[in-house]
């Protein structure tokens, strides 16, 4: 994996994720309740506090949960809520090295089909179905991981030019768009409660 990816709007974080399949999984668990740059800027803010330049699934499983939420705590925090990220990322981890020694790249590489690939991220801890749906979007869009159907099992996320979703930022007026549409969402959702009172 080796691509030029734009999620953190930041060159440093945005080279290890197009270069680092654990990078770019540890992201996408941390999008969520906050702004979707910080989120993918996680990982090489992890990866240099821990004094590396690449995250290793093995040693962050291994970290001392303690000691793991204080790399993500320390000022500025990595996440809103670093502590119970620290626990999910290690959680995640521990799953990579008990199901694919520890190889994140290996949850997609061989997967036979876009349902099958959409199980296996499904399967991972922290990934409900749309944010799998959303990174199995990415893999298709920008990271060349393209099993038959998974346009269909990535749902509205594999629509092409759809900017529903970090699959779809690839510089600053896509981010804007993505942006757009997620308040869009937001105002309709928040409407059709309205109406439902």
């Amino acid at each position: 994996m080796d691509v030029t990816l734009r999620l953190a709007q930041d060159p440093d974080a945005d080279a290890l994720l197009g270069r680092s399949p654990l990078a770019a999984l540890v992201g996408m668990l941390l999008d969520q309740q906050i702004p979707m740059e910080w989120a993918f800027k996680g990982p090489r803010t992890i990866a240099d506090r821990m004094g590396t330049d690449d995250l290793d699934a093995h040693e962050i499983a291994a970290q001392d949960p303690e000691a793991f939420a204080a790399v993500l705590s320390e000022k500025p925090a990595v996440h809103r809520y670093p502590g119970s990220m620290a626990k999910r990322i290690q959680q995640l981890c521990q799953y990579l090295v008990e199901h694919y020694d520890g190889d994140a790249e290996a949850v997609w590489k061989d997967a036979g089909n876009g349902a099958e690939l959409l199980k296996r991220l499904q399967e991972l801890p922290g990934f409900g179905k749309q944010k799998a749906q959303i990174f199995l979007a990415l893999l298709g869009k920008q990271l060349g991981v393209t099993p038959e159907g998974w346009r269909e099992a990535a749902g509205d996320y594999g629509q092409a030019k759809s900017f529903r979703s970090v699959a779809d930022i690839t510089g600053p007026e896509s981010l804007a768009k993505v942006r757009a549409h997620k308040q869009e969402m937001k105002a309709a959702a928040k409407a059709a409660k309205a109406a439902g009172k």
